[in-house]
């Protein structure tokens, strides 16, 4: 009759243990928040000036810390020359 009382008792004391650090757990599993970053870029995609100042802004956020895919989303916008498609680009991050 001890017997079965005492694994009983350490039964649900490693019950309590678990249920009380499972939050703890969950908490622990989730993965850094990812921002995302919007850049309107005033040229075609295909210009090599263009990729190079994306290049550059890439490179300088990794240099601090940020990655593209990783804990920060970098979403390009490409305009051309023409200042009248502006704005739709602009309200495409916020729908």
């Amino acid at each position: 009759m001890l017997f079965d009382q005492l694994k009983r008792r350490t039964f649900i004391t490693l019950l309590g243990g678990v249920a009380a650090a499972w939050p703890i757990a969950a908490r622990a599993q989730r993965g850094e928040r990812v921002r995302r970053i919007g850049v309107l870029m005033s040229y075609i995609e295909s210009d090599s000036e263009a990729q190079q100042q994306a290049r550059a802004f890439s490179q300088s956020l990794e240099a601090l810390g940020w990655t593209d895919g990783s804990n920060i989303a970098l979403d390009y916008r490409w305009r051309g020359p023409s200042r009248h498609n502006c704005k739709p680009l602009q309200w495409n991050w916020f729908s």
